[in-house]
């Protein structure tokens, strides 16, 4: 059974730091591409960072310089560091899961992905 279990979020103010976990089990977690999302309520959901198997990192315009995706296979988890945080990245912060070997495609959309979290509410105050 494929899980991905986030953690890490909570309420910060404008301008403080959080650093999000995902440990997934269930899957051979060096061969997938890990994502990162967010949703807030009556939106879609928002495309923030992928890693590839290899490590290589594409973010969206909205996070880029602030936030980091990183990976550490040993421990079968992604991270996402974020800084510099604003009130309008309040949202569920979600991980994704994609089977993708050898891939250099970077994954921006939620539909290519195979497996999610359930999400780790951040709420920046202002």
């Amino acid at each position: 059974q494929v899980q991905l279990v986030e953690s890490g979020g909570g309420l910060v103010r404008a301008g403080g730091s959080l650093r999000l976990s995902c440990a997934a089990s269930g899957i051979p977690f060096s061969a997938y591409a890990m994502g990162w999302f967010r949703q807030v309520p009556g939106k879609e959901r928002e495309f923030l960072a992928v890693i590839t198997w290899s490590g290589a990192t594409y973010y969206a315009d909205s996070v880029k310089g602030r936030f980091t995706i990183s990976r550490d296979n040993a421990k079968n988890t992604v991270y996402l560091q974020m800084n510099s945080l604003k009130p309008e990245d309040t949202a569920v912060y979600h991980c994704a899961a994609r089977y993708a070997p050898s891939s250099t495609s970077y994954y921006t959309t939620a539909l290519q992905y195979a497996y999610w979290g359930q999400g780790t509410q951040v709420t920046v105050s202002s």
